[in-house]
């Protein structure tokens, strides 16, 4: 049988998890009567835990949100996935929770012990970020959870935004996930007036608070949301459209094609569209030099243009070597 402080660990451990335990299962797991277990649950609610019971036969125990944020037991590979965690949001996107990371990641390494601090010091060593040459917008800590409150929620969402083209507009609408592309953060959420699924930049809205009243969940407009926005980002009119008649089967294109380039369109067994753009056709035309297949464009002449200045250059790289 356990001693009364690791039993108490060994409790709150249990009671970590996202599920309610009734207090038989407590018992047989830690091989005491169901008393202990409740004199237990009232030594760890005067340590400030917030412990909730519901009675009832599919009622049991289980940890709730309190006052303040008590200590956590974390297993091993749960502090580790924290550190590294913590280290990444330093340099991450959203302004404002770097030195806050690194606090936290200060006080969670001076509390591990030796053998996750070995680890985790050979993840900092042996790993290096390549830093974007283009980061995308920062934005504010308060903006993203206030968007995320929103979604969390249920509350419906005003905001004042600022299109790709520079319009504004005000929109009222019925928020469900925030999704993560890129160094970039998307909003989907149901925009009421128009009455359709929208994707919004997050940095680009002006939230008007207090937000709205709460509304009955809509079904998603697709089950993998991270697709959808891929889906939706690349849609995005481009300053330089261009469809290039690429010569491979649509299916073999599609397998190498991220999210945000554009759409393909079958034409025939050995070849297919693809509908693409950029805001930079110079880049466009590098990428599509990595395609890995023999590709014409036909209909778009700055892409076109950027296409002959990399070819010359290339086969003046080559214009002295061997046949």
């Amino acid at each position: 049988m356990l001693e009364t402080s690791a039993r108490l660990l060994r409790l709150l451990s249990l009671l970590q998890t996202p599920r309610e335990w009734s207090g038989r299962e407590l018992a047989e797991r830690l091989e005491v009567s169901t008393r202990t277990v409740r004199n237990d649950v009232e030594r760890l609610r005067s340590l400030g835990y917030p412990v909730h019971a519901t009675r009832g036969s599919v009622g049991g125990y289980r940890l709730g949100a309190g006052a303040a944020l008590p200590p956590l037991l974390l297993d091993d590979e749960e502090a580790v996935a924290v550190a590294v965690g913590l280290g990444s949001s330093a340099t991450g996107s959203v302004e404002g929770i770097e030195e806050s990371s690194l606090r936290a990641l200060a006080k969670l390494e001076q509390v591990l012990p030796p053998r996750l601090r070995y680890r985790l010091a050979a993840l900092q060593a042996y790993t290096v970020a390549v830093p974007a040459r283009r980061a995308g917008a920062r934005i504010p800590t308060d903006l993203l959870t206030t968007v995320v409150a929103a979604c969390r929620d249920r509350e419906r969402l005003r905001f004042d935004y600022q299109a790709h083209d520079g319009t504004q507009s005000r929109r009222d609408t019925e928020p469900y996930r925030v999704v993560n592309f890129g160094r970039r953060w998307y909003l989907v959420a149901f925009d009421v007036l128009r009455r359709d699924w929208r994707t919004f930049r997050v940095d680009r809205m002006r939230p008007v608070t207090p937000t709205g009243p709460r509304f009955a969940p809509r079904p998603l407009p697709e089950q993998d949301i991270a697709g959808y926005v891929a889906r939706k980002v690349g849609s995005v009119p481009k300053r330089y459209p261009a469809t290039v008649l690429v010569l491979a089967p649509a299916a073999a294109v599609t397998e190498r094609l991220p999210g945000w380039v554009g759409s393909v369109e079958a034409r025939d067994a050995e070849s297919c569209l693809l509908h693409t753009g950029s805001d930079n056709p110079q880049m466009l035309a590098v990428w599509l030099g990595t395609l890995g297949y023999d590709f014409e464009v036909t209909d778009a002449p700055e892409l076109a243009a950027h296409l002959e200045v990399l070819a010359a250059r290339y086969a003046r790289a080559v214009a002295g070597g061997p046949d």
